[in-house]
């Protein structure tokens, strides 16, 4: 007769190697969320860009010697000049004043929330849409899979680790955009497949299709006005901190849910190489953020040290220049 405990438990006690019963049909570490922080950032981003328009005045703070607003019927929401601004946005003014990154703004008048207010504002319709598109395509998936505490989480820290060495090395423009925290959602979901390997089909078709998504939008990245280094340091970001929270049981674990009851079983839940990966990866995530953040508020240029580096982020050519 099962005692109280067994019944709290589920009422099978569970014997160390061997298959338990399967009690419930959802599997230990495969509940499936409902996204809801995820469609949360994708309204937050939208409402941001309505307030900035609204803030943004076009008809009343664009004199007429720049040129008319673009879709001036939609009155003080128009848009600025295409020659300010060929997104379709604000103007530079008005992203500064409602949080844009400016490097210094950050460290000389110590406003470091713009490290993380900057990554909620978009450059125009644009840059929203692509951004947009991307946050649900990628970020509904993992949050479906993993939660929204962990997502959460990625899509922040990423953001603001593309904010810290975007200030470390653009000092004379300002930046804005979520696109740190998207690829930062993009290096979770290769780090996640690496580590979780076990569970994978078709693993090399998986990770090569990452990796050609990933490629591309960096390489679209050398382009002037694009700013490379949110998406390197995002995307190295949420690689990292993708060994660390989005570590699933192996293979054998869950398939004892599939064999008779009674049956010899493995009773390690992840593997040592999952663990090996999880404790370097936090490491050297820790290192990232205190480094950057300590050579960022001593006021380091870091193109006085990588003299190359500012080709990361744009490569001249003969149809355009990477000028300021």
């Amino acid at each position: 007769m099962a005692t109280r405990g067994d019944l709290e438990k589920g009422g099978v006690k569970k014997v160390p190697g061997k298959v338990p019963a399967p009690l419930y049909p959802q599997h230990e570490g495969e509940r499936e969320w409902v996204a809801w922080l995820i469609p949360v950032f994708f309204v937050t981003n939208i409402t941001v860009f309505v307030v900035t328009m609204y803030v943004n005045n076009c008809p009343v703070h664009t004199p007429a010697r720049d040129g008319k607003c673009v879709g001036h019927w939609l009155g003080r929401f128009g848009f600025q000049p295409l020659h300010q601004n060929p997104l379709l946005g604000p103007s530079s003014a008005t992203l500064t004043k409602m949080g844009a990154l400016v490097w210094e703004k950050v460290v000389h008048h110590h406003e470091g929330w713009r490290l993380i207010s900057s990554m909620w504002l978009h450059a125009g319709a644009l840059h929203l849409l692509v951004n947009m598109f991307s946050l649900m395509f990628v970020g509904m998936r993992l949050e479906t899979q993993f939660g929204y505490v962990r997502i959460g989480a990625v899509y922040l820290l990423s953001g603001l680790g593309g904010s810290v060495l975007t200030s470390l090395f653009i000092r004379n423009t300002i930046s804005v955009g979520a696109s740190g925290a998207l690829f930062g959602l993009l290096g979770a979901m290769l780090s996640e497949l690496l580590t979780n390997w076990t569970i994978y089909s078709n693993k090399a078709t998986a990770v090569m299709t990452l990796l050609t998504v990933i490629v591309v939008n960096l390489v679209i990245g050398i382009l002037p006005h694009v700013n490379n280094f949110a998406h390197i340091c995002g995307f190295l970001t949420g690689f990292l901190l993708g060994f660390v929270v989005l570590m699933r049981p192996h293979l054998g674990w869950l398939q004892r849910y599939g064999m008779t009851p009674g049956s010899d079983c493995t009773t390690k839940k992840y593997l040592l190489y999952q663990w090996i990966l999880l404790a370097v990866a936090l490491i050297l995530v820790i290192i990232e953020f205190a480094i950057g953040m300590a050579l960022l508020f001593r006021g380091t240029n870091a193109n006085d040290s990588c003299q190359w580096c500012h080709y990361l982020s744009c490569v001249p050519t003969s149809s355009w220049t990477c000028t300021n």
